[in-house]
């Protein structure tokens, strides 16, 4: 059983940064897409980030191209998701997820994954 644990969460100013990170356990990160999917309240899902089973593809959502960037280190096991340039919209529940595909699937009802995290609060302040 896969199981997903992030970290790095916390409050910040409007244009700070900070560094999530996705401690992965029953498995290792190289063998799975792994990605990154944030909820704030009252709103669906949203898809941030991934990083194919290769490491060689990473894809982003539009909003946060160029502020994000989502990395792994196979040593260590875990994915990171470093967001720069931080807004007021950003601020969400950010969750790290996994796919036993090679590239994250897309469907109408968004991004599939087969294991999440309990997620980590990201709140962007003014």
């Amino acid at each position: 059983q896969v199981q997903l644990v992030e970290s790095g969460g916390g409050l910040v100013q409007a244009g700070a940064s900070l560094k999530l990170s996705c401690s992965v356990s029953g498995g290792t990160v190289s063998d799975y897409a792994m990605g990154w999917v944030r909820q704030a309240p009252g709103r669906e899902r949203e898809f941030v980030a991934s990083i194919t089973r290769s490491g060689d593809n990473r894809h982003y959502f539009d909003a946060v191209k160029g502020r994000f960037t989502i990395s792994r280190d196979s040593a260590k096991n875990t994915v990171y998701l470093q967001m720069n340039s931080l807004k007021l919209e950003d601020s969400a529940v950010y969750y790290c997820a996994a796919s036993v595909h090679g590239t994250v699937v897309f469907t109408s009802a968004g991004p599939v994954f087969d294991w999440w995290g309990q997620g980590t609060q990201v709140t962007v302040s003014s």
